[in-house]
């Protein structure tokens, strides 16, 4: 038995603490509100985030920050990416003793464009953390606490702290390998929002199954051609957190990218489906990161640049389909000869 804190009781927070506490491990979950913290340790439930679900009763939340730091060895961070500077800082004048941390989001901060592996490095002190893991894949957190087979990847330059992060989660419903490539996993779990978010355009602009099997297969190569230029594995791209994020994201009513993009195909402006969404999606963010990194390593990523077009310039997503279908002749495999 571990002890173990969630940072974050949003939906994939809570799942992953829901294992944890299946597990047998001493879970703690933190959250900002006193109410929702309450109502896991009486109700055990979280109702706003995961509706019909019992949480184990083992399972504890608060809203101090500090008791839920203290009580753990392993720290799970699992707050949107633009609140991650904010609670690694909080953390760093928090922690004691060393802890291993495992952040389970995915996102690039635009202008900086760290990962969060990075981000999380700048802000918590080297003798505050035994290691840093990353834990991504096609993960979605309704399906887990419904204890449905889920297989996700961890990665970290610590190869034994990713293993140990793989025994932590591991059961029969939640299988975990372990990766090396920590840029690989990182990027594939990031840039798939933002093809996600295209992918829902084309099902709200009823587009069919042609449109979105394209999207999906161009939109890998568009990620693995930026990952490996940037010094990415390529077969991370063909692994869960590449091509397996990818498929469930681009397909899932469970995705609040997939969601997003679906309400822009059908009309609704960014701001609509922000104001609609009342959740981080975090594609959007994603998609201004993800079109500096095209610029700065100079790399093809049309999909990225249309996406960009219709959320940030005004353009009607059916016209960015229109530039993107109409571009100069290529050769499919150009894109990998090298």
């Amino acid at each position: 038995m571990k002890k173990v804190s969630v940072i974050g009781a949003g939906s994939w927070g809570t799942a992953l603490a829901f294992v944890l506490a299946e597990n047998g491990h001493d879970c703690m979950i933190w959250g900002r509100r006193q109410e929702q913290t309450d109502e896991i340790n009486d109700k055990h439930t979280n109702e706003a985030y995961l509706k019909n679900c019992h949480l184990p009763e083992s399972l504890k939340a608060s809203s101090n920050l500090k008791h839920v730091v203290d009580h753990a060895d392993i720290l799970v961070v699992a707050v949107p990416t633009k609140g991650m500077r904010e609670i690694g800082a909080q953390l760093n004048g928090l922690i004691q003793q060393p802890k291993l941390i495992v952040h389970v989001s995915k996102g690039i901060e635009p202008d900086t464009l760290k990962r969060i592996t990075e981000m999380l490095a700048e802000e918590i002190r080297p003798a505050a953390r035994k290691g840093l893991v990353v834990l991504s894949g096609p993960s979605h957190a309704e399906e887990v606490v419904l204890r449905h087979p889920t297989t996700v990847t961890v990665a970290s330059e610590d190869a034994d702290a990713a293993k140990e992060i793989q025994t932590l989660f591991m059961n029969s419903y939640f299988r975990v390998y372990t990766n090396e490539d920590v840029l690989g996993v990182e990027l594939g779990g990031a840039l798939k929002n933002v093809i996600a978010l295209a992918a829902g355009i084309t099902d709200g602009l009823n587009y069919g199954d042609n449109a979105k099997a394209a999207l999906i297969t161009r939109g890998l190569a568009e990620i693995t051609r930026l990952g490996v230029k940037m010094g990415a594995n390529a077969l991370t791209f063909s692994g869960l957190a590449g091509m397996g994020d990818l498929i469930v994201t681009s397909n899932s009513v469970h995705s609040r990218n997939w969601k997003a993009g679906n309400m822009l195909g059908k009309g609704y402006s960014l701001a609509e489906v922000t104001e609609g969404m009342g959740m981080v999606i975090e594609g959007v963010r994603t998609t201004k990161a993800a079109r500096q990194l095209a610029e700065q390593y100079d790399v093809s990523m049309p999909l990225t640049e249309a996406l960009y077009s219709v959320l940030f310039e005004g353009h009607e997503p059916k016209e960015a389909v229109d530039w993107l279908m109409n571009r100069g002749k290529k050769n499919e495999t150009d894109d990998f000869s090298n």
